[in-house]
């Protein structure tokens, strides 16, 4: 089985332009008055996350170009698809780069979208359509195992969103029974450049099949359809907290107004290549991390790492070690065995406990039940709410952030595509540590090792609830099978698709 030719694919690039529009002049003084700083605010509000990109969406004169990992077809995805229908309508461009993870879900949307004069749809690295998913996870391992992980929305070639956030119910508060604790960056300046130099890389890139090409040619009346199926599912939800807020809240206002507070750093994106997956060991400079491990193993006395899976490595492990060994405080928080969402992943974390807190490393998992009994917010980031862990961030020195789509994971590590933005902001990066240090005993269990007088050593999570200590001796809240499932689990060669 084989894709199609995708030759005759035509390439596009950024525009150039961008800065003689509403968004451009808007920002243009603040630029003026910050030379080569970029404005950054962060989103950790889910429903904020969602404004901003609508917003955004309204405001476009010229372009919009997002790259996401998963674009659901639910309440946040349909809301922020109408706002892009009718930035189409208003003659702006919209390239719409996808991966297909999950490209089949929806399949006709995106051909009706594609359809639009001024719509192209791009799937990265996809399935071949027609045949057998599961005979392809067998026939195309080799191929189909690395994913664009990359989550960016950028307007005019003048604003930009970048984080954790795919495009659905669960990453913006909107879904009732799941919600993921995430975090955006939204960003003005010289990175707002980086974010569409690397989105044209992998526009163009061989690995990105437009959706005539993959899938079929899309008619008018498909397009119809779907507007007439996405004005109605709009207008039935007009009175959402969601529109209310796009309508009123005053990070709508700020960005229509141009008083949005943004905090004014130095600033850069840092991405893999979209060859990633075709790249050989001499091209390891290239990699996120290997630009992210210049921070990480340059610190002098703080590190805070947050990543919802953490499948660290052994080397990894090891600089850690060393950082912590010299005097760095190193703090890490992830999910527990219950909040995981991927058993598989936690089974290769949990080798690395040990290793890590024999070290000096302080290791956190998430309470989940917290979230179940006693509905408490979290706020160790900048608000950051309630629900499973999904923000991927870092803070170096309390001086230097990172924000991203980054899992410290091997997936992440070498597998994925992915993209980050560092930026030096000491009030927020201080801010951000120490809301860590005040608020972590409250949410997570600190993972402790144990040194019995027989020597023996075994794993302890302290934790507090209803205002108590707790402490457990395994797993906290995990039944029988699911601890028996992870302990099959750590014996199996996995960790490299972890």
């Amino acid at each position: 089985m084989s894709l199609p030719d995708n030759t005759g694919r035509t390439e596009s690039h950024a525009i150039t332009d961008g800065s003689d529009t509403r968004l451009g002049r808007g920002f243009a003084d603040d630029i003026e008055a910050h030379p080569g700083k970029n404005g950054v605010l962060l989103l950790g509000n889910g429903r904020d996350a969602f404004v901003a990109r609508a917003a955004l969406a309204e405001l476009a004169e010229r372009s919009i170009d997002l790259q996401y990992y998963m674009f659901h077809h639910d309440t946040v995805g349909n809301l922020l698809l109408n706002k892009v229908l009718e930035a189409a309508d208003r003659d702006v461009r919209i390239r719409m780069l996808i991966d297909d993870i999950y490209g089949n879900v929806d399949e006709d949307d995106w051909v009706a979208l594609d359809a639009h004069p001024n719509i192209e749809v791009r799937f990265f690295n996809p399935w071949v359509r027609g045949k057998s998913r599961t005979l392809q996870y067998i026939t195309r391992l080799k191929d189909i195992n690395y994913r664009m992980h990359v989550k960016t929305y950028t307007v005019d070639n003048q604003a930009t969103i970048l984080g954790g956030r795919n495009i659905g119910n669960e990453y913006f508060e909107a879904d009732p029974d799941l919600s993921f604790s995430d975090l955006d960056a939204l960003a003005v300046g010289p990175v707002v450049q980086e974010v569409e130099a690397e989105f044209d890389e992998y526009w163009n890139s061989e690995y990105s099949y437009p959706a005539a090409t993959l899938i079929r040619q899309g008619a008018r009346d498909e397009l119809d359809q779907l507007r007439s199926g996405r004005e109605a599912f709009f207008d039935a939800n007009s009175t959402s907290a969601y529109l209310q807020a796009l309508r009123d809240s005053p990070l709508a206002n700020g960005l229509r107004d141009n008083t949005v507070e943004l905090r004014w750093a130095e600033a850069k994106i840092i991405h893999d290549s979209s060859e990633k997956k075709a790249r050989d060991a001499e091209w390891q400079e290239e990699l996120l991390i290997s630009q992210l491990a210049l921070y990480i193993t340059g610190a002098k006395t703080d590190v805070v790492i947050v990543s919802p899976y953490f499948v660290p490595g052994k080397a990894a492990t090891d600089a850690l070690c060393k950082l912590s060994r010299g005097g760095v405080r190193v703090r890490v928080l992830t999910n527990s065995l219950v909040s995981n969402d991927v058993a598989a992943v936690h089974a290769g974390y949990s080798k690395y406990r040990e290793p890590l807190l024999r070290c000096g490393v302080e290791l956190y998992e998430l309470n989940e039940q917290l979230k179940v009994r006693e509905q408490k917010i979290f706020t160790w980031l900048p608000g950051l709410s309630k629900s499973s862990l999904h923000a991927k961030t870092m803070a170096f020195d309390r001086e230097i952030m990172f924000v991203g789509s980054f899992n410290f994971d091997q997936r992440s590590l070498h597998i994925n595509n992915e993209i980050g933005l560092l930026f030096e902001d000491a009030l927020t990066a201080g801010n951000a540590t120490d809301n860590f240090d005040r608020n972590i005993e409250d949410v997570a269990f600190r993972v402790t090792l144990e040194t019995h007088d027989s020597g023996k050593e075994s794993l302890q999570w302290i934790g507090r609830e209803g205002g108590q200590k707790v402490v457990f001796d395994s797993e906290p809240y995990a039944g029988f099978w699911l601890k028996a499932a992870v302990a099959v689990m750590r014996l199996l060669p996995i960790e490299s698709q972890l």
